[in-house]
């Protein structure tokens, strides 16, 4: 299919512009051309019929995880593309957490070429915080920010010191660097390996309580504030981090924070009988954690909502709970998951395109999530009603730990497009 396309008869919804109607979206040469009632068939273009379908930016997904460089039977650049495709995500930021860690600018460049060759989908590398992630000197983050880390992140690990947290924080800030973190102070989640609290209790396993996240936002707001430097809390799970996030926001520090789709639709029940596809890093919490979390959706505190895609092979899952390894991949399940909060009247669409589009964009200082004029024709195609059961053995990353496996959905995407280039159909749209 063509860069040339007119998209007909879809409702097309695009919270940074403000657009939620039927219409038809015209592209040429990549590029978002004319959205209208009537629009003009592309020459020498494709059709598209649409009627039905929701039309959208495509999701820009800023926590992802993958085994290349170094694990690549865990997950590749181009697997992780495919399974984003499919699921209509369009952009990627990549974790530095890799074999060898992206910690210097020659690696930032692997990722930017290597994703470029293996995948339609658009390639974003992190850059490490600190040296092999080891929370003891600064990486060099001004020669990796020029050579195109969007974000400086120390991966699931949270910087150890505070001391080297504002070095760090005021570094970044000098060159007007955004630095990611996860918040965890690490000797109170030592050995935890779920929610601390009476199911942890009655299962017999460690528990990592709420206050070990509160601690370490609280810590890295003050830092955050004392330097000016930008600062985003990577998948917050606990109600007491969001009301933190929430008062330093009221006072102008530039914090920000995002949440995983897991964290929204799931909690510490749905460990259920020791099921490791729900070990998962920050744990499954309270259900009243959940409901704070999609509180913050629709309030404006929280900025993004991200898959936390963890791909973890067989080997890794397939053990008593306790030495399972945390992950849950994510790039097909954020869109049908973000869904499911629509269906059950948990959150309003728009919200939930605008924090996994237009929001982690501009937090990213990428291009993408919207469909202004001119902008890069990324976007999906959305059927909201088809039914469908998650099966972990059909998804397209190479690692199949999900915690929806076989759980119901409603939704999910049908066609995705990068740059007007056709890259996923599921055959539900209709191209003449």
């Amino acid at each position: 299919m063509t860069g040339n396309i007119l998209v007909r008869g879809a409702r097309v919804l695009d919270p940074a512009n403000n657009i939620d109607r039927i219409a038809d979206i015209e592209v040429k040469n990549g590029k978002i051309h004319a959205i209208g009632d009537k629009a003009k068939a592309p020459k020498n273009g494709t059709i598209v019929e649409a009627d039905g379908l929701v039309l959208m930016p495509g999701l820009v997904d800023i926590m992802v995880r993958t085994g290349e460089p170094g694990a690549e039977h865990r997950e590749t650049l181009q697997s992780a593309g495919e399974a984003a495709l499919c699921g209509g995500v369009t952009s990627l930021v990549i974790s530095p957490q890799t074999n060898p860690v992206i910690d210097d600018p020659a690696l930032v460049d692997f990722i930017k070429r290597r994703g470029a060759t293996q995948t339609r989908a658009r390639i974003y590398p992190a850059g490490a915080l600190t040296q092999g992630l080891a929370g003891e000197r600064i990486a060099e983050l001004g020669l990796m920010r020029a050579a195109g880390a969007v974000v400086f992140s120390n991966g699931a690990r949270a910087v150890p010191t505070a001391a080297l947290m504002r070095h760090a924080l005021a570094y970044a800030h000098s060159f007007g660097a955004l630095v990611s973190c996860r918040a965890e102070e690490a000797s109170l989640a030592a050995g935890g390996v779920m929610n601390a609290g009476d199911f942890a209790s009655r299962l017999g396993l460690s528990g990592i309580p709420a206050v070990a996240e509160l601690i370490s936002v609280q810590r890295d707001i003050a830092l955050a504030h004392n330097t000016g430097a930008r600062l985003l809390l990577e998948q917050i799970s606990t109600a007491a981090a969001l009301d933190a996030v929430r008062r330093a926001k009221a006072r102008g520090v530039a914090v920000y924070c995002s949440v995983s789709i897991h964290h929204l639709t799931l909690n510490e029940m749905d460990v259920g009988d020791y099921r490791t596809f729900a070990h998962l890093s920050p744990p499954l919490r309270a259900e009243d954690d959940r409901k704070a979390l999609l509180a913050g959706l629709a309030d404006g505190s929280i900025d993004a909502i991200v898959s936390g895609h963890d791909p973890r092979p067989a080997e890794d899952k397939r053990l008593p709970f306790a030495q399972s390894a945390p992950g849950a991949v994510g790039l097909e399940t954020l869109l049908p998951g973000i869904l499911s909060l629509v269906h059950s009247g948990e959150a309003d669409l728009r919200d939930v395109v605008r924090l996994t589009t237009a929001s982690p964009a501009k937090l990213m200082g990428i291009s993408g999530g919207t469909l202004a004029m001119g902008a890069p024709a990324d976007f999906t195609l959305v059927d909201m009603d088809v039914p469908w059961v998650c099966d972990a053995d059909s998804l397209r990353s190479k690692s199949k730990n999900t915690p929806y496996d076989e759980r119901r959905m409603q939704g999910r995407a049908v066609m995705t497009f990068v740059g007007g280039e056709k890259c996923y159909d599921a055959g539900k749209a209709s191209p003449k």
